[in-house]
């Protein structure tokens, strides 16, 4: 993926078509480096993304809706106080660099007119987002401040004058000329791509390789009318944004990646490209990001109850001398009359095998004949009992990783209203402690998915076990079919209807196998039954459940499949 200037002059473009003369009415900043604005233009509400994060840093309009925090950051709050109710005056974009400006104008508390300056700069680890006073160009602040210790070129703190990213010496491409494009590059050292992208500014690596793909091998003149062509195309904004997965791996672009092989996917507009490459990956980092800490937590309880196991094991192996204990216990009964205090051993005859063979007896010379026998004894119920124990406890560390498991399983494609769910259960299974937050917190209802399958019939997916739950033994019917995978943690699937398809029972089971723990895997067993077969155990944990009468089917979770029906909701 590659956010360059040529992304960002099609953004910028976009923006302006749309957003100019419009008015902020709303200002959130919804995670750590995102900003988002809501803007009335034109008789409609736009949400305008503005990120500045180390990895998915970008500019766009957007459908997503985000979850704020209960307090707004104080950067948040800065920008509502300056900007709310102002008026797009322009959007600019820095000739072909990644850095956007957006002019706008509105009230102070005396009610003047002041002209305020936002300006985005798209730069990576860099990024940032700053908001300028353009009369006199100091920095009010910035979304990541930056110190003299940080960078000695310049600084980003309030009342400090802005200075631009450092010049890296490069051109505009769309001012290149035939000459001086033809003398930039060295046909003798070869990867022209590589230095189209060193020479000029805004021009990523993807339509590099594009403009080259078109030319002939080795023909200047072809390469620099395939360079013309993608110029003339920026100046007329003429843009063609599309998302490509090749070799697993999506990428956009402003332009038809034809050099690629792959899956090739066309989008109207750059805002509507970016919105469906980003908003999934957005959503996981800030999920993963809040997740973090949780998940190494319940990761090591699994690796905990995993060595436990095996010393238990190892317990139990030890244990098979019980049986030995008793057997010298009973000896040593029968043949008292033969042994003397202070004896270290007897040799007695075992009369529990069949053979009659001889054995020997190790002895403690302190005790009596009679206290060595009850020795032995005491030793068989020790190791008895301990051996029941340790079965007891080797269980509940199984049943207790299926259900770490199963959290986990859960976690790796929740949102973050579900993530809060899997804490608010955690809490009370006793697994995390309680959190203390400020304010009044509201507790989400567990509210299943639904979706629905290609001939219409609902499908209800529950995403955490809260949601399993509720959905399995509230909101389903007795006579509606019930899916989970065999054996493997994960999702509670209901199908809403008395009579299911062939293909529905599939679609359900491929939802059941991509929502659990082998989503990665080939030929999962999804298991179903009705209802009314389902049952939860008094006692048990959240979600677990035993069911009869249930029949087996396999499927393999289809990636495409799976998103066209998680695309019908």
């Amino acid at each position: 993926m590659s956010f360059d200037g040529t992304v960002t002059r099609a953004v910028v473009h976009e923006l302006h078509n749309e957003l100019t003369s419009g008015r902020i009415t709303k200002i959130y900043q919804p995670s750590q480096w995102e900003i988002v604005f809501t803007i009335r233009a034109k008789g409609k509400n736009h949400r305008l993304m503005l990120s500045c994060h180390p990895v998915y840093a970008r500019v766009h309009l957007t459908t997503a809706t985000y979850e704020n925090p209960a307090e707004p950051p104080m950067f948040c709050m800065l920008l509502r106080k300056q900007l709310e109710g102002g008026i797009i005056e322009r959007i600019e974009q820095v000739e072909m660099e990644r850095i956007i400006h957006l002019w706008m104008k509105g009230k102070n508390e005396l009610g003047d007119i002041v002209e305020r300056k936002l300006v985005i700069e798209v730069m990576g680890r860099h990024s940032n987002i700053i908001l300028l006073d353009p009369a006199t160009d100091k920095v009010i602040d910035g979304l990541r401040r930056v110190g003299f210790q940080t960078s000695q070129y310049r600084q980003v703190l309030p009342g400090v004058t802005y200075l631009s990213p450092p010049d890296q010496g490069k051109s505009n491409p769309l001012t290149a000329q035939h000459d001086s494009f033809i003398a930039s590059l060295d046909y003798n050292a070869g990867q022209l791509s590589r230095q189209m992208v060193t020479q000029y500014m805004g021009l990523g690596p993807l339509p590099a390789e594009e403009i080259l793909s078109k030319a002939k091998l080795g023909d200047r003149q072809s390469l620099w009318d395939s360079f013309y062509h993608w110029q003339q195309d920026m100046l007329a904004h003429h843009y063609q944004p599309e998302i490509v997965i090749s070799k697993n791996r999506p990428q956009f672009a402003s332009i038809p990646l034809t050099h690629l092989k792959g899956d090739h996917r066309s989008f109207a507009t750059m805002s509507l490209c970016l919105d469906a490459f980003f908003t999934d990956k957005a959503e996981r980092d800030r999920v993963g990001q809040q997740t973090q800490a949780l998940v190494q937590k319940l990761h090591r309880e699994v690796e905990k109850n995993k060595r436990k196991i095996k010393i238990l094991q190892k317990e139990i192996a030890n244990s098979s001398k019980a049986e030995t204990s008793r057997l010298y216990g009973e000896l040593l009964t029968t043949y008292l009359h033969q042994i003397k205090r202070g004896d270290k051993s007897v040799t007695v005859v075992n009369y529990y095998d069949e053979t009659e063979k001889e054995i020997t007896i190790p002895l403690n010379p302190t005790l009596s004949p009679n206290e060595n026998a009850q020795r032995y004894f005491k030793k068989y119920q020790k190791l008895k009992a301990g051996k029941h124990y340790n079965e007891e406890q080797i269980q509940i560390a199984i049943e207790e990783n299926h259900y770490l498991e199963s959290v986990l399983s859960q976690i790796a494609l929740a949102n973050l209203a579900e993530i809060e769910q899997i804490r608010e259960e955690l809490t009370e299974e006793g697994w995390i402690k309680k959190q203390i937050r400020k304010g009044r917190q509201k507790s989400s209802q567990p509210t299943p998915s639904t979706y629905t399958a290609s001939d219409g019939t609902t499908i209800l997916v529950g995403k955490n076990n809260k949601q399993n739950d509720r959905l399995t033994h509230q909101v389903a019917k007795k006579t509606d079919t019930w899916l989970h995978t065999k054996d493997i943690p994960g999702s509670h699937v209901v199908i809403r209807s008395d009579h299911v398809s062939e293909n529905t029972l599939i679609e359900a089971a491929m939802l059941a196998a991509y929502y659990s723990k082998a989503r990665e895997s080939s030929q999962v067993p999804v298991d179903y039954t009705l209802v009314k077969h389902v049952k939860k155990p008094s006692g048990a944990r959240p979600g677990f459940v035993i069911y009869v009468e249930q029949k087996t089917l396999y499927v393999t979770p289809d990636d495409q499949k799976v998103k066209q029906i998680l695309n019908n909701k």
